[in-house]
C-alpha cells in the first residue's frame, strides 16, 4: 500500500511540474513571416532578411511581444565583411533599411533591449 502511495504522490508531483514548466500548447518556433527562428530570454525571434531591410519579428509565448520603446542593433558577418545597422519599431516589428548581405550562411547577431527587460543577445544564420 505504501509503495503505491509513493507511486502516486510522485506521479502527481511530476505531473503539477510539468504543466508549471511548459510554455504553453500554442508556443512553437516556427516561421511566421518566412524568416529564420531563434528563442532567447525566454522569447521567439524571427529575422527576416532582404537585400535592402531587416525585420525582427519578436514574440513572447506565441504572441507579438509590445515594441514601444524598443532599441536594437544588428550585427552582420558575411565572409570578412563586416555590416551593422539600427533596428526600430515599424509596426510590429522591429526593421533596419539599408544594403545587407542575405547570403545562405550570413551570421547575423542582433542585441534587443524591449522595454523594462534586459538586453537579449540573439545569434542568427541565414538559410
Amino acid at each position: 500500500m505504501k509503495t503505491l502511495t509513493l507511486l502516486a504522490a510522485l506521479t502527481l508531483a511530476g505531473t503539477a511540474f510539468a504543466q508549471t514548466h511548459s510554455h504553453g500548447g500554442n508556443h512553437d518556433h516556427q516561421p511566421l513571416y518566412g524568416g529564420v527562428v531563434v528563442e532567447a530570454s525566454d522569447m521567439d525571434f524571427e529575422l527576416v532578411a532582404k537585400a535592402d531591410s531587416i525585420a525582427l519579428y519578436v514574440r513572447d509565448h506565441g504572441k507579438a511581444a509590445d515594441l514601444k520603446g524598443a532599441t536594437g542593433k544588428l550585427t552582420l558577418l558575411a565572409g570578412s565583411a563586416k555590416t551593422e545597422a539600427t533596428l526600430a519599431p515599424a509596426g510590429d516589428r522591429l526593421e533596419a533599411k539599408g544594403s545587407f548581405p542575405t547570403a545562405a550562411g550570413t551570421k547575423v547577431v542582433a542585441t534587443v533591449q524591449l522595454a523594462g527587460k534586459k538586453p537579449a543577445n540573439v545569434r542568427f544564420a541565414l538559410k
